[in-house]
């Protein structure tokens, strides 16, 4: 029996030192770093793995960093106002799309774009439905 199990998204940018340190803000976490061209920031459940271009010319493939428009990487908080607040004093420049909210299907969201331009959720579910859905309910 073969088990599948999420383990990260990585993001190939031209500037991974700037992306990391952002992710690092994002997660209140320390980077772990393999090369200066890969580093992996660790949470619980999974890792935004961050890559250099030049990590995947050996395989000849070719990606256009900070062109992502369909990808939304998403951060399970426990109070996503408290991590707004933490934010605007910790990351200059934050690039807030949303500012928190609550939506229809009952998570508190927070709408930023990383330096690349790619969109990142914080949020906390709010209502009884969505706390279940996340195992938080009780």
């Amino acid at each position: 029996m073969t088990t599948t199990s999420f383990a990260s998204i990585r993001i190939i940018t031209a500037d991974v030192t700037g992306l990391v340190a952002f992710y690092e803000k994002i997660t209140a976490t320390s980077a772990d770093w393999a090369t200066d061209l890969f580093a992996e920031v660790r949470t619980p459940a999974a890792r935004v793995a961050v890559a250099g271009t030049a990590t995947l010319a050996p395989f000849g493939i070719s990606l256009d960093p900070a062109a992502n428009r369909s990808v939304v990487v998403e951060f399970l908080v426990s109070d996503v106002d408290a991590e707004y607040d933490r934010l605007k004093g910790e990351l200059d420049g934050l690039d807030v799309v949303q500012e928190p909210t609550t939506m229809p299907w009952g998570n508190r969201s927070l709408l930023v774009r990383d330096p690349d331009g790619n969109l990142v959720n914080l949020f906390t579910p709010v209502t009884e439905a969505a706390q279940e859905r996340f195992g938080q309910a009780g």
